[in-house]
């Protein structure tokens, strides 16, 4: 596993949010079907005797949260397996309640021990808190709902006046044990044939030496690439309708706060489970 989050002022890599991704969701705006799970086999394994489930994009989506934690405490109640959950990134933004889901993290509220990594959204998070200026981008990425989640008003926000206010507003009512957990997560996490990060990885550098511009935000490159990349990547970051199971990587953002699809998948030896909330 590679060290604790450090913020960054690097831009993100060319092409790495050449849109924004809620104009991707428009693809597939429907009913999601009811809660369920899927198996399949794989190449790629975990160490024998134990499970790892990862968890993608909550963005706000507590209610989302629990019902998974809720699958994950029944999937185990029938063995005594040892288990981590690792949740992808982007706790924050877009749906209504990232303070809740900040909560429940931070209290470790969940059946098994979690490793937490950072998304982007933390990353703008983080960097507000240190420049104002960077609500104006924020913003546009669904700050406002993490702002009004802690009680901060926005009616200033969303006219574009008075960043500052709402930083020094933020900054006031955030805990120390919400800030502490933003400020330590990881970028990865490998266990066994897998390799966890939140967006993705750069083809023909190593695992070892990947920049965290590109962990948390690229897409083009690393979505269109067919080979190996060293070990399979699990990742969220780009929305798609269902789990993509694919050679070299597995996508687990289901667009939770707007389709209401949270997307778990369960590791065990070579075989891959999802389940995905109604």
């Amino acid at each position: 596993m590679r060290g604790g989050f450090a913020k960054q002022t690097r831009t993100p890599p060319a092409g790495a949010i050449e849109t924004d991704p809620f104009s991707l969701f428009s693809r597939f705006f429907k009913k999601s079907s009811p809660s369920e799970q899927t198996t399949a086999r794989a190449s790629a394994r975990v160490p024998a005797g134990t499970r790892v489930y990862a968890v993608g994009d909550v963005h706000g989506r507590s209610d989302l949260y629990d019902q998974v934690a809720e699958w994950v405490a029944s999937d185990l109640a029938s063995d005594s397996i040892p288990a981590v959950t690792i949740f992808l990134g982007d706790y924050v933004d877009r749906g209504r309640d990232s303070s809740g889901v900040l909560e429940r993290l931070s209290s470790g509220a969940f059946p098994t021990e979690i490793t937490t990594l950072s998304g982007n959204h933390e990353e703008m998070l983080l960097k507000f808190l240190d420049d104002e200026s960077q609500l104006d981008s924020w913003r546009r990425y669904g700050g406002l709902e993490t702002l009004h989640s802690y009680g901060v008003s926005v009616a200033d926000v969303m006219r574009g006046q008075n960043f500052d206010v709402a930083r020094d507003e933020l900054a006031a009512r955030l805990p120390n044990k919400h800030l502490d957990f933003l400020k330590n997560l990881s970028l990865t996490a490998e266990i066994g044939d897998y390799y966890f990060c939140h967006a993705g990885v750069r083809p023909g550098v190593a695992l070892a030496d990947q920049e965290s511009a590109d962990l948390l935000w690229i897409r083009g490159e690393f979505l269109n690439h067919p080979d190996s990349f060293g070990k399979r990547v699990v990742h969220g970051h780009t929305p798609v309708e269902k789990p993509e199971l694919r050679a070299n990587r597995i996508n687990i953002d289901t667009g939770a706060f707007v389709t209401g699809a949270l997307t778990c998948v369960a590791l065990d030896d070579d075989r891959v489970r999802f389940f995905t909330t109604k």
